[in-house]
């Protein structure tokens, strides 16, 4: 699976371009009220990203289990300190509804989190490359 994810951003406009597999999307995130910028932060966006993996393997693997599930609760937190230091403290906390046993539903929730891809990505600490820089002088 490949993925993408572009900004374009410019005074007032905010614009989210998203890209797996051929398949492109935009999703809707306002400028900041300074007009520059994104309203949404790394952090959060990285935090939301950390969630959203963890409900949408939840799916998938319950799945692949037959177990239905109905309902998925994730909350993320953690603590970043000044400009250019990394996420610490990290957790997150999860609530699944399913038709199955709470022992079913336990198991699920632990094997989800050893096969979430953002969680992992993030504990394995890979490299991340700036590969090319344009500056544009107006």
């Amino acid at each position: 699976m490949r993925i993408s994810a572009q900004i374009h951003n410019q005074e007032g406009k905010h614009k989210v371009r998203l890209t797996t597999n051929d398949q492109t999307r935009s999703m809707a995130i306002a400028p900041k009220e300074t007009g520059f910028g994104s309203s949404a932060s790394g952090g959060e966006l990285l935090f939301l990203a950390l969630a959203t993996c963890f409900c949408n393997d939840i799916y998938r693997e319950a799945e692949k289990k037959n177990i239905p599930v109905q309902s998925v609760d994730v909350s993320v937190e953690g603590d970043f300190g000044g400009p250019g230091d990394p996420a610490r403290n990290v957790v997150y906390r999860a609530r699944v509804t399913a038709q199955a046993s709470e022992e079913e539903i336990h198991s699920l929730m632990q094997h989800t989190d050893q096969m979430a891809e953002i969680q992992n990505t993030l504990r394995s600490a890979i490299p991340v490359t700036l590969t090319k820089i344009e500056a544009v002088s107006v």
